[in-house]
């Protein structure tokens, strides 16, 4: 008698547990573009600030070679020294790079290119101005953003190649007009 019951309950969250994975499934459409949308807003607001007065000037000084590894030191006096040069064509750069990323994340316009696109940039700024996350010492306790968004661009890579084509997408309008167009959007 305890079997049957034991394998009722389980058999109830079995179904529960289905139902739930359903609808997440049958959202699946919606989601992944949400989570692409939202990320898409978060780069714009950061592209927009590289060019709020006084970034440029203190650009240079975000570049953390303090407490890093000795082995790491040339790494970054190559880019403090370039940047302290003329720190303007590397922040109006970043900064453009961050705008065009994040309008294309908005639009879903060619996401295989903008999310490989995507992790490469993020995991340049985690290499570059934040340092690699450290110095890592007792009181650490971040290692970064950078290294984190290009793991959410991985996500979006691995859910778009599972799911199929985005619907809410300009680059699913170009795929009905274009054959050719899949390759520069779709994974798989």
């Amino acid at each position: 008698m305890e079997d049957t019951k034991t394998h009722g309950e389980s058999n109830d969250q079995h179904l529960a547990m289905k139902g739930s994975r359903s609808w997440v499934f049958r959202n699946v459409g919606w989601l992944k573009s949400f989570m692409r949308i939202i990320l898409g807003i978060v780069w714009l607001i950061d592209g927009s600030l590289k060019f709020s007065s006084g970034f440029v000037d203190s650009f240079p000084a975000l570049i953390k070679s303090q407490g890093q590894p000795s082995w790491l030191q040339p790494w970054f006096d190559f880019w403090s020294s370039a940047t302290a040069a003329n720190a303007a064509p590397f922040v109006y750069s970043i900064g453009t790079l961050e705008l065009a990323l994040g309008t294309a994340l908005v639009l879903g316009f060619m996401r295989k290119i903008v999310y490989l696109g995507g992790m490469i940039l993020s995991l340049l700024i985690w290499a570059i101005p934040e340092g690699f996350g450290g110095p890592y010492g007792p009181g650490s306790t971040d290692i970064g953003t950078g290294v984190i968004y290009s793991f959410l661009f991985l996500s979006l890579i691995i859910i778009n190649t599972i799911s199929g084509p985005s619907k809410y997408s300009l680059d699913y309008l170009l795929e009905q007009r274009y054959s050719f167009w899949n390759r520069v959007a779709e994974f798989g």
